[in-house]
């Protein structure tokens, strides 16, 4: 890894990646750690205690609320005065659910704007558009800067397609769905989808903490192919060579999960440059 960008591509992630669980506290569903709460949005819980138990060690949801139906309609008058208060930015009318791992059972739908206020484990799909064909000029992909309204990392590069897994979706067809609304990418096309594997991200942000898993994939587009965004969520497209990308990512101006799905592509695209040194 005789690049230098790689070494900062790596500094800027350890930098925005920071997690320490002694300061933070459980969040507990039907006896089951579902989530991560910094100390102040715990103390706000505690003026609801018909439905949390709020203590030192963990912020528990009562027992009471026995079944999922019950639960998340608790949790949605509570969210829903977390953000008139202002705790609860960016409210997107999208349910992420509640509980321990991929396929599990749901113990609870929430607001997708809440999910890092409780910290809780979501999902998301990634897609790297690369571009065949590219002869001489060699490999390139194309990457997508977010609307500056967007309410998380506005402005900043991120993969050409990407989205949230709301509930009732798997990885594939969320990401079929965003393939078109973000990029004008078709039915037809989207089935080409290559399915690369997951990322895990546990980190620390402003809205909470980021608990999520990543699915990558890749889509080869003909070289002719321009993207176009159909839902205003997408400021623009780049052509990018991994020379780019590299400078992109290596000036942190590339979202968190973008930079770990491009540098697989990347390391995928041009092995040599990411082999080790041989003098390291």
């Amino acid at each position: 890894m005789s690049d230098p960008r790689i070494r900062r591509v790596i500094e800027g992630l350890a930098a925005r990646n920071g997690f320490d669980a002694d300061t933070l506290i459980p969040w507990v569903v039907a006896g089951q750690r579902v989530g991560w709460l910094g100390r102040e949005r715990a103390a706000l819980l505690a003026r609801w205690p018909q439905w949390f138990e709020v203590s030192a060690q963990r912020v528990e949801l009562r027992d009471t609320l026995a079944m999922e139906a019950e639960r998340t309609a608790a949790l949605a008058e509570v969210i829903a005065r977390l953000a008139e208060a202002g705790h609860v930015r960016g409210w997107r009318n999208e349910l992420f659910a509640v509980n321990t791992g991929w396929g599990a059972p749901t113990l609870a739908l929430i607001e997708r704007a809440a999910a890092r206020f409780f910290g809780i484990r979501t999902y998301a799909a990634h897609m790297n558009g690369l571009i065949e064909g590219m002869g001489d000029a060699g490999p390139m992909l194309w990457l997508a800067r977010r609307a500056d309204t967007k309410p998380i990392d506005p402005g900043m590069w991120d993969n050409l397609v990407a989205g949230g897994i709301g509930h009732g979706f798997d990885a594939r067809g969320a990401l079929e769905k965003e393939c078109w609304e973000e990029a004008g990418i078709g039915a037809d096309l989207a089935g080409r989808l290559v399915p690369r594997g997951t990322v895990d991200v546990l980190r620390a942000v402003p809205e909470g903490i980021q608990h999520e898993t990543l699915f990558a994939f890749d889509l080869t587009l003909p070289a002719g192919f321009t993207p176009a965004n159909q839902d205003g969520e997408v400021a623009g497209h780049l052509r990018a060579s991994p020379d780019a990308a590299l400078d992109i990512m290596a000036d942190c101006a590339m979202t968190v999960d973008a930079t770990l799905v491009t540098l697989d592509a990347l390391a995928r695209m041009e092995p040599q440059r990411f082999a080790p040194d041989n003098n390291t």
